[in-house]
């Protein structure tokens, strides 16, 4: 009896100490969300107080103290933090902000930040704030807060300086020919490779920050007079309304303001090249950039363009088109084939060849399952090697993905699990795959593989129909900010259809997509003929008119 009231006492007890806990860090918070609006104070004393009490004890938050002028008369602190900054542009800026410079002392009754902000700050950026919790920010953010002793001021300076990767060429998207350069984890240097290649007057880059722990900086980039102000404003008014901790990756934001998030296939593009990011945006689209990612967003976004690439634009038309037809066979292929083989095979084998069908049938005799069990083993089967080449580190992952399945291919087939054909259209398929220059859209036709051969078990080449009459009503009902998915397909815009399934020459497409409503609709205009060529004159006429130039 004893043992069990002290149970119920002990877990009172906690019980209490939990509600308490809660509610201190409750209390917490609001005291630190409301000293966010609050003033600086003239003290130096004052606002250091104030700044520990919302940063905390943190090692790597640095309050550095030193003496302005050269007689020491103000006090002065910069808060940074170890790690974001750059140590040489600290020390630079703590002698040149007035220990030593005998120019930078000001009048008596003067503003010694703003006079320092005017003539004597060595960095190309800063900012003169009052409020409290913009000093918090800019520290977090990787600035630097001057705090000087009798001024209810802080100056903000960009003393940034974390390391960062150089540009290199895309990971994920292979170049076969055009720039080798891709996006980087950093901001503003994506936002660099963008101007570079697009030197517009009119293109507007309009900065948030989103994540309430995280604060996330994140770029909307559109060109104004191109982009249709409907789509931008929609954009950023969803980006707007996210209201989460952290945003870790481009991924977060896409998830967040697509406009179905349970539909297999993606409502937006991502890229890491600046190429591809810019023709995009030549076409009326906007352009989303997560800072901490190599990833870029683009939106709004069409089924039809997921097999397109930017080598199609690069290479002559006939070349582009030939190379988009196989796509779009190879992504057949990988969405249907294992069905097909379980449909002719268990329903309609009366519609292949005699001899086929004999070879097919020799080759089962010793597979002791149905043909939907052996495509599943096989398709997971692979499934499970492609991932697992992906998690292998370096080059490692590649060949053990191709030996893996050559070894596990062979031994089935010896031990008479699965059919030789059967490792054929699993191989196949797999390649098939591999051929989408988008990872997004490949992984919605991996996905979408399985139901389709589930159907073809049940009701052969019917079964086929019918789910890909689903797919293909889900794909009309789709829309990306308010763009129809299926567009130029349906609604059918014949302006736009020179280059969906075919890619015709470039003087052909004078015009962008009508589908994206741009506002700026011409994209090509043909040269002006000469006046030669407006009166009807040869080439021989205009040079015979003129006398022969003496040679020496």
């Amino acid at each position: 009896m004893t043992a069990g009231r002290q149970s119920i006492l002990s877990r009172l007890h906690n019980r209490h100490q939990s509600i308490r806990s809660r509610v201190l860090d409750q209390h917490f918070a609001d005291q630190l969300e409301g000293m966010e609006n609050v003033t600086l104070s003239e003290s130096l004393d004052e606002n250091t107080k104030q700044l520990k009490f919302i940063l905390g004890q943190s090692q790597d938050l640095v309050y550095r103290f030193f003496q302005l002028g050269p007689i020491g008369d103000k006090r002065a602190m910069l808060v940074y933090i170890d790690g974001l900054v750059k140590a040489e542009i600290i020390d630079e800026f703590v002698i040149q902000s007035g220990m030593y410079d005998q120019q930078n002392v000001p009048a008596a009754n003067a503003n010694v930040l703003s006079h320092l902000q005017i003539r004597g700050i060595p960095v190309h950026e800063s900012a003169y704030i009052e409020l409290l919790g913009d000093a918090v920010h800019a520290i977090l953010c990787g600035d630097g807060a001057l705090f000087v002793d009798g001024d209810a001021h802080a100056l903000i300076v960009n003393i940034r300086g974390w390391g960062m990767r150089n540009i290199s060429e895309p990971a994920t998207e292979s170049v076969v020919r055009g720039p080798r350069e891709g996006f980087t984890e950093t901001l503003r240097t994506n936002t660099a490779l963008i101007r570079r290649r697009l030197k517009d007057p009119m293109l507007r880059v309009e900065q948030l920050q989103v994540g309430k722990r995280s604060r996330t900086d994140v770029a909307v980039i559109y060109i104004e007079g191109l982009t249709n102000p409907k789509i931008v404003k929609e954009v950023l008014k969803r980006i707007r309304s996210i209201d989460i901790d952290a945003i870790l990756e481009s991924g977060y934001i896409e998830q967040l303001i697509q406009d179905n998030g349970w539909t297999p296939f993606p409502l937006m593009q991502n890229t890491e090249r600046p190429d591809k990011a810019v023709s995009h945006l030549l076409e009326g689209k906007v352009v989303i950039i997560s800072d901490g990612t190599p990833f870029v967003l683009i939106a709004p976004a069409v089924f039809t363009q997921f097999y397109h690439s930017p080598e199609d634009y690069y290479e002559r038309f006939s070349i582009g088109t030939l190379i988009r037809l196989i796509r779009i066979i190879s992504m057949a292929m990988a969405l249907l084939l294992p069905s097909l083989y379980i449909a002719f095979s268990s329903f309609h084998p009366e519609m292949i060849p005699s001899r086929l069908v004999i070879a097919m049938a020799a080759g089962r005799s010793t597979v002791p399952f149905p043909s939907i069990i052996e495509a599943f083993l096989m398709e997971v089967t692979m499934e499970i090697l492609r991932e697992a080449s992906v998690r292998l580190p370096g080059p490692i992952g590649p060949t053990i993905g191709i030996v893996g399945a050559l070894v596990v291919g062979q031994a089935a087939v010896q031990a008479g699990i699965v059919s030789p054909i059967m490792v054929i259209v699993v191989a196949l398929t797999t390649i098939g795959s591999f051929a989408s220059p988008s990872y997004s859209a490949a992984i919605a036709l991996r996905m979408l593989r399985f139901p389709i051969m589930i159907a073809a078990a049940l009701f052969g080449l019917y079964g086929i129909m019918l789910l890909l009459i689903i797919i293909i009503i889900h794909l009309c009902w789709l829309k990306s900010f308010g763009v129809p998915y299926l567009s130029p397909l349906t609604p059918t815009r014949l302006s736009d259809l020179k280059d969906t399934l075919i890619r015709t020459p470039l003087n052909w497409m004078k015009r962008r997509p009508a589908m994206f409503l741009p506002r700026d609709q011409v994209r090509y205009n043909k040269p002006q003929p000469s006046d030669g060529e407006q009166t009807g004159e040869s080439q021989d006429e205009r040079s015979d008119s003129h006398e022969p130039h003496p040679i020496g």
